[in-house]
């Protein structure tokens, strides 16, 4: 396990408020606390939105650590009493899969505020929701000087917008943008694949564009690397790796909003943490409003708190898949759905892809 030394300060240098004194007398300075993550820009934005800060009202030192998502991982940890991780960052569906079998802690909201603080979808039994992020497409728009696709039909359409594709060698997203692309409203999406019908019309509509797609990408930092290196001039991609390298590498891009899935990150602790009241505060810390709203300056992805949102500067909101301009025709990527369906779908894309 790959492990590294965030940041280990003192109390004294930096005790200057009120509320990191409080912090600072509620666990021992040396506290040791590991936070596990997906890496890249976002592990990134959440070094400099939580950890950092709340190394500096603690003197803990916070040790990151990064992981695939695999359950399994935690679940050996839990079993085995070797747990290592005292936060991690899950989705919903861990979220929901660890509560079901009893590898996640339960989360006290009576200590955070309530349930009713959070954005609908971002409060769990047993993970917190930090941020919402877009699954959308986005394109080079270098490549389309006349302007570019501002429609999810239009990711289908290569006659109007020629030049290969990239998309996500999931079935998750990638049947609910074949739906709206061809012509379901986002809000309906899921209840058209829930019928064997919807999914047959999926399928259909997936075959149109499949002789376009050059590449089908299985982590997120292959999108904005896709369109940067002319493999393909329009790709799905998670909102935040474009933004970044719009933000900090200078790239032509553009995001279209229209048929986004929005989706939740969520910390969770692994149940057996040796760290658990620190880690409890941990994630206390992190959805204070004036703390989670930090976030967003570094990644645009935006905060689950309805109280965080009002303290995003408005040039900020503007980028976030949960603005309301944004967010007009899209839907809540599901985890109920994927939860009941991920198996024999992803079965049947796989041999769809291998055909």
């Amino acid at each position: 396990m790959k492990l590294k030394p965030a940041f280990q300060l003192t109390i004294a240098a930096v005790a200057t408020t009120l509320a990191t004194t409080m912090l600072a007398s509620a666990v021992h300075a040396q506290s040791t606390l590991t936070v596990t993550s997906w890496g890249g820009a976002y592990t990134k934005s959440q070094e400099k939105a939580f950890m950092e800060p709340f190394a500096k009202a603690t003197g803990t030192k916070v040790l990151q650590d990064e992981w695939d998502g695999s359950p399994a991982k935690i679940k050996a940890m839990v079993e085995t009493k070797e747990v290592t991780w005292d936060v991690v960052d899950v989705e919903p569906s861990h979220a929901i899969q660890g509560c079901d079998e009893g590898w996640l802690e339960k989360v006290d909201y009576s200590k955070l505020g309530g349930k009713d603080k959070f954005i609908e979808g971002a409060a769990y039994d047993c993970a917190v929701g930090t941020i919402v992020f877009g699954t959308i497409y986005a394109y080079n728009a270098d490549k389309f000087p006349n302007g570019g696709p501002t429609t999810m039909a239009d990711l289908w359409d290569v006659k109007k917008f020629p030049g290969a594709r990239a998309l996500r060698k999931s079935p998750k997203t990638t049947l609910e943008f074949a739906l709206i692309a061809d012509g379901v409203p986002a809000k309906d999406v899921y209840k058209v694949l829930a019928t064997k019908a919807g999914v047959d019309r999926a399928f259909k509509k997936l075959d149109q564009i499949r002789p376009n797609v050059k590449v089908w990408w299985t982590a997120g930092a292959q999108p904005p690397q896709l369109l940067a290196d002319g493999e393909v001039v329009m790709t799905t991609a998670w909102n935040g790796r474009i933004y970044d390298a719009v933000k900090n590498s200078g790239k032509h891009f553009k995001i279209v909003w229209d048929g986004q899935g929005l989706d939740f990150n969520l910390w969770a602790i692994p149940k057996g943490s040796k760290n658990l009241a620190l880690a409890q505060q941990f994630v206390a810390f992190s959805v204070k409003p004036e703390i989670m709203a930090t976030q967003s300056q570094y990644i645009s992805y935006g905060p689950t708190l309805k109280a965080a949102m009002a303290k995003v500067p408005v040039t900020i909101q503007a980028d976030l898949p949960n603005a309301p301009a944004n967010g007009k025709n899209s839907f809540v990527v599901s985890p109920q759905f994927w939860a009941d369906h991920e198996e024999e779908l992803t079965e049947r894309f796989n041999k769809w892809l291998a055909n």
